[in-house]
């Protein structure tokens, strides 16, 4: 895959992000509905998760077999460094924003709100969704990473899979970007969403093209543990939004068709020998 191709594709994974921006403006689909779309990226996820992990992991298990143990304590604590820090930084940020959000909703009336969104022209839940879009290019970011790496290292199946599942996954994240302006009397405008779009899924195309600049093991480990933690962050968060807004049985067919789809895709690719 040449390097033109894969900043195509990392791009094309970050901008799918938009077509779930429109929602933003729109009103009327059931709460049914969103869970299953939300379960259906959730198995997504979860496919993405045990395929990045999976690679992150092989090296690992090459240097134990080898009983190389300085190597093995070396790509073991690099691994465990990246997925700590990819599943953790996502769930500080996410208290940073509900204690942000707290102070805002609960605190004296105006004078709270003002503290929230201190910038004039924008509410408190416009503030709130551009610090959700944020975070999830934080994690978008490391998706591109892994996307990045695994083509430098000529791993075209899985740049790929990671490719069409994030892409798909990022489809849905519009919906939590807009999640906030849900309440708003005047919808937001197609400016602010487009601003929404870029903040989260700019990142993807950006860590992509720093993944792909250079080929190292240990870099290849370190981006895709970074991936695997902000993934299984996301899929927390989305296992509780669909047990809110559906039932048990819509959740997990939901989650059933995602897998199916991310399997799917992998025999597909590697059908086609790519």
């Amino acid at each position: 895959m040449s390097t033109a191709q894969t900043l195509l594709l990392g791009a094309i994974a970050g901008l799918t992000i938009f077509l779930g921006l429109p929602m933003g403006r729109m009103h009327g689909l059931s709460a049914q509905v969103k869970s299953f779309f939300t379960a259906t990226a959730t198995g997504i996820l979860l496919f993405l998760f045990w395929d990045v992990l999976s690679e992150a992991i092989d090296p690992v298990e090459s240097a134990l077999h080898a009983h190389a143990w300085g190597r093995f304590a070396g790509v073991t604590s690099i691994a465990l460094a990246g997925f700590v820090v990819g599943l953790m930084s996502l769930v500080y940020y996410d208290t940073w924003i509900k204690a942000r959000q707290r102070r805002a909703m609960l605190g004296p009336g105006a004078a709270s709100v003002a503290e929230f969104a201190h910038r004039p022209g924008l509410s408190a839940a416009q503030w709130l969704s551009i610090f959700i879009a944020t975070g999830i290019g934080l994690h978008n970011f490391s998706e591109g990473l892994a996307i990045g790496q695994s083509a430098a290292q000529g791993l075209t199946s899985l740049a790929l899979v990671l490719v069409i599942g994030f892409g798909l996954h990022n489809a849905t994240e519009g919906f939590g970007i807009i999640g906030p302006l849900a309440g708003e009397a005047e919808p937001p405008s197609w400016r602010f969403l487009g601003l929404l779009g870029v903040i989260g899924g700019a990142p993807t195309f950006v860590g992509t093209v720093i993944g792909h600049s250079w080929t190292s093991e240990n870099l290849s480990i370190l981006f895709f543990t970074l991936a695997a933690g902000s993934i299984l962050y996301v899929v927390m968060e989305l296992l509780n939004v669909c047990r809110t807004f559906g039932s048990k049985q819509l959740t997990a067919w939901g989650i059933v068709l995602g897998l199916s789809l991310g399997f799917a895709t992998d025999f597909v690719l590697v059908a086609a020998g790519v």
